[in-house]
């Protein structure tokens, strides 16, 4: 069991940068977060451990000053791809953080299964997490579905850039003039990206496409109200989102939480609208609810959790994988 003066360490790395927090270990506080805006790099072993631990250690030792000292029980660093680019990190980092904080109990998460704890903490459920791109993960406590989060490629549907994406296919309709275009949508995506015939050359060299289609969604969650092109879009959005949600919901759960985290819930009532209004048909026995916190708090969690051998999350070694030493 963690003592008074013990601490829990919590990591959110993702495509924006890494945040590293400090809390004490029975949860009553500590210093602020802090960020690094720099993005961990990716190579051949997957996400780097190296290029993480640059970012963290430092931080990490930073809080643990300004917290006057202590230890730290336990810490959860999650990482986006870390189910399937983590080899790296469940390699180097269990020792890394024993060798420089004494950690003992490290857990290593995706990013959705922070985006999970963050969102309904450790009791059963499911969470949608949608940004630029969505997933849904859900548990019954014994082992995770998950639906999506396979990239604006090949899916995502109804997160950020799906939206974006097909705001932009109504505006070019539009300038054609072939059906299903929107004079709304055209307007606001010149005015984004300039003459819509140039649009092209804008956004195919770009090597951060998602994040530019996904900055035109809000665009079409403000013509939704007096669009019906607009409108239809975020409808269509919502039961992409519900239809992932249903897919990952646990077998024989009941009544079960959806929880709704990331940032494209903040469009706000263009889109929650559209979630209530089919939810009774496409998620029936669910209740929708807003996130108690973010990925941060959910790494947060997940460390107190550890440190008091209380973690009732799926450990497949994947999502979540539990290294003691």
């Amino acid at each position: 069991m963690p003592g008074v003066k013990d601490w829990v360490l919590g990591v959110d790395s993702g495509g924006s940068g890494v945040r590293v927090a400090l809390t004490r270990a029975d949860g009553s506080g500590g210093p602020d977060a802090v960020t690094d805006d720099r993005p961990v790099a990716t190579g051949e072993r997957g996400i780097d451990a190296a290029s993480l631990l640059e970012r963290v250690l430092p931080h990490a030792a930073g809080l643990l000053r300004e917290a006057a000292g202590g230890s730290i029980a336990a810490a959860c660093v999650g990482a986006a791809g870390m189910a399937t680019l983590g080899d790296d990190l469940r390699a180097a980092l269990p020792a890394a953080l024993e060798d420089a904080f004494g950690v003992r109990a490290l857990a290593l998460a995706g990013d959705a299964v922070t985006a999970y704890a963050g969102a309904l903490g450790l009791r059963p459920g499911v969470v949608v997490a949608a940004g630029t791109g969505l997933i849904a993960l859900g548990t019954a406590g014994d082992s995770w579905r998950r639906a999506d989060g396979w990239g604006h490629l090949l899916g995502d549907a109804g997160g950020g850039a799906w939206i974006g994406r097909a705001g932009l296919d109504a505006a070019m309709r539009a300038y054609d003039g072939r059906a299903g275009g929107s004079a709304a949508l055209l307007a606001c995506a010149q005015d984004r990206f300039g003459p819509a015939g140039s649009m092209p050359g804008q956004l195919y060299p770009r090597t951060d496409r998602p994040a530019v289609l996904a900055s035109f969604a809000p665009d079409v969650a403000r013509c939704a109200a007096l669009d019906p092109v607009a409108s239809e879009i975020l409808r269509r959005a919502a039961e992409h989102i519900l239809e992932s949600a249903a897919a990952a919901r646990p077998e024989k759960s009941g009544v079960i939480e959806v929880g709704l985290t990331g940032g494209l819930f903040r469009m706000g009532e263009p889109l929650l609208g559209p979630l209530r209004d089919q939810a009774g048909w496409l998620l029936p026995d669910a209740v929708l609810v807003p996130a108690a916190g973010d990925p941060l708090d959910g790494a947060l969690l997940i460390a107190r959790a550890l440190g008091d051998d209380a973690l009732t999350l799926p450990c497949d070694g994947a999502m979540l994988h539990v290294v003691r030493r």
